[in-house]
């Protein structure tokens, strides 16, 4: 059988990782070359650009994350001065998230890569595949077990 055939039980888990294993790995490489910032610190990036003033736990709710994985990717993030914390105006002990110069910059820098590497997977599952994958993945992220 060849590397592109999957096995007859088709092991979807195992494909799945595998398959963001190499995504990721060849992502964060471009990333951090375009933009100085990997693929998970671009995703909190992208969230919080698109709602300002959002929580470190609604970060880890939008990541699909734990919180304390998020607070310690928020203390990279603000050292780096891609995002700034800020008192929350009603919840003494929870900070809201801002975009820096920093932080756009990063974005925009990113911005081509993303691009050219959606290119590529779109090159590769064609635009039928790629938008069948990307529904597939958008079911199976928000899939309630």
């Amino acid at each position: 059988m060849s590397e592109a055939e999957p096995a007859s039980d088709q092991r979807l888990f195992f494909l799945l990782q595998r398959a963001a294993h190499r995504l990721r790995t060849v992502a964060d490489r471009r990333c951090l070359a375009a933009a100085g910032v990997t693929t998970a610190q671009l995703g909190a990036l992208f969230a919080v650009r698109d709602q300002p003033g959002i929580t470190q736990r609604e970060l880890a709710h939008a990541l699909g994350l734990r919180e304390s994985g998020v607070a310690a990717l928020v203390v990279r993030l603000a050292k780096a001065d891609l995002v700034a914390r800020r008192p929350h105006p009603r919840e003494h002990r929870a900070v809201v998230l801002e975009l820096t110069d920093g932080g756009a910059a990063a974005l925009r820098a990113a911005q081509p890569e993303i691009e050219r590497f959606n290119g590529e997977l779109r090159g590769l599952l064609g635009d039928q595949g790629f938008a069948r994958t990307a529904a597939a993945l958008h079911a199976l992220a928000h899939w309630e077990s």
